[in-house]
């Protein structure tokens, strides 16, 4: 409820300078045209917050310029030879390889199949949430990673086995893909199943009941995109208000 207050504020004291406020929550960023600006923002943020009983935490606070990035809600935001990029920070990344080395290291007693049912939730939930960002060379970074993992948990069961007999009994060859992690019940995803599909805004003069077509249109292309999602977003598209116009 605080922070509710702080664009306002901004508006006022910058009505004519680019500068924004970005919030989930209750982090949030501010962008700047200059450095000077960015402090003199820092320095209101603050007062703003201290009449309110809060302080603006200094670890977590940082003045930073694009082309050297930023990280915000697990994305890193940076300009590259002047072009703008968003990707999977490392600490993201980070937190996902650990998480992956966690439950396979509990598993060394685990059945394929339970290994696999567990491990599978954690992959599709975090390749779907970085799935609109540039993010295709991690999901094979991380796949390559999960290999190792994987190999290296299955030759701890098996010591005395041959490396072809371990490959044998823990991948198969599916369709036109080899080393395919599964069992007759079970199959692991990877990342890299995960397709990257660019987010595209819904246009902001757009009405819902003047442009319905264009809301339809755009609801049977995500819908083609996650079908999981069919019947939620059928039920938004086809609603009708209960009063008259």
């Amino acid at each position: 409820m605080v922070l509710d207050g702080i664009e306002k504020t901004l508006d006022k004291m910058f009505p004519n300078m680019r500068v924004y406020f970005i919030r989930y929550a209750d982090d949030f960023l501010i962008t700047a045209p200059t450095r000077e600006v960015a402090e003199e923002i820092r320095e209101h943020i603050r007062k703003f917050l201290a009449e309110r009983g809060l302080e603006l935490s200094e670890s977590k606070t940082l003045i930073t310029h694009i082309d050297d990035g930023f990280d915000f809600l697990g994305w890193n935001f940076r300009k590259y030879n002047g072009k703008f990029l968003t990707k999977p920070s490392h600490k993201s990344i980070e937190k996902i390889i650990d998480k992956m080395r966690e439950i396979i290291h509990k598993a060394a007693a685990w059945t394929q199949e339970d290994l696999i049912r567990l491990l599978n939730p954690v992959i599709r939930g975090w390749a779907n949430y970085h799935r609109h960002i540039v993010a295709k060379k991690v999901y094979q970074r991380l796949d390559a990673i999960l290999w190792n993992m994987l190999w290296k948990w299955a030759k701890c069961r098996h010591p005395n086995k041959a490396h072809r007999w371990i490959a044998r009994r823990y991948w198969h060859t599916e369709g036109t893909r080899n080393w395919v992690f599964m069992s007759t019940s079970a199959k692991l995803v990877r990342f890299s199943d995960t397709k990257i599909r660019r987010y595209v805004m819904v246009k902001l003069d757009a009405n819902p009941y003047l442009d319905r077509g264009y809301f339809l249109n755009r609801t049977e292309r995500i819908q083609k995109q996650m079908p999981w999602i069919q019947t939620k977003l059928s039920f938004f598209a086809y609603r009708r208000p209960k009063f008259g116009l």
